[in-house]
């Protein structure tokens, strides 16, 4: 089987980029539409799984990306000489997952969430890439308030956030919905539990 001229194209593109690619960049600087990017990508991801390819295309939101399979990491880690990360602690593991199902929402709200200081796996998370800064809430002190990445939906293997597994109702959940409403705690943001 021979890949069509788009799916070749958008290949190229692809290995060119070597980070995430927008599909509406993609669309533009291959002279494609959306769609045309979208089949483009489901053919060249059939191709590269039908063939036993090391690298396979993986979507990101509205994003795109070529990248190696993961039961070849081992191996590319020790050819670009990198120590495996240290893995998160579950401290991180709590902070990643308040601020991946609420957000974006400030350190106040994960901290009342918590029940603990979160600055230093806050700093930790972002330094990793899994979180960031996405803006600062109108209110007094303009808080920032923080959201997940790209790199986080890579690491977890999710397209996109709707592909996060559903949070059973139980006591707890019910409760957090009243601290989600304290004021003094949000500083005026709404969640989504």
């Amino acid at each position: 089987m021979r890949l069509s001229k788009n799916a070749a194209l958008l290949e190229a593109l692809l290995f060119a980029s070597g980070e995430p690619a927008d599909k509406a960049r993609l669309s533009l600087s291959a002279g494609l539409s959306e769609d045309e990017i979208d089949e483009a990508a489901a053919e060249l991801a059939a191709f590269l799984n039908g063939c036993g390819c090391g690298v396979g295309v993986i979507r990101l939101d509205d994003k795109y990306q070529l990248v190696s399979l993961e039961q070849y990491a081992e191996q590319i880690r020790a050819l670009l000489d990198k120590k495996r990360g240290a893995p998160l602690s579950n401290a991180a593991f709590e902070v990643l997952a308040v601020i991946a199902y609420n957000q974006p929402v400030t350190k106040a709200f994960v901290e009342q969430v918590r029940g603990v200081d979160c600055s230093g796996v806050i700093g930790t998370l972002t330094r990793r890439g899994l979180i960031e800064e996405k803006g600062r809430l109108d209110l007094p002190g303009r808080p920032l308030v923080y959201g997940t990445t790209d790199v986080f939906l890579r690491c977890f293997s999710l397209s996109d956030l709707a592909d996060l597994p559903q949070i059973p109702k139980n006591e707890e959940t019910e409760s957090l919905k009243s601290v989600n409403k304290d004021p003094s705690v949000l500083d005026g943001q709404e969640s989504m539990l």
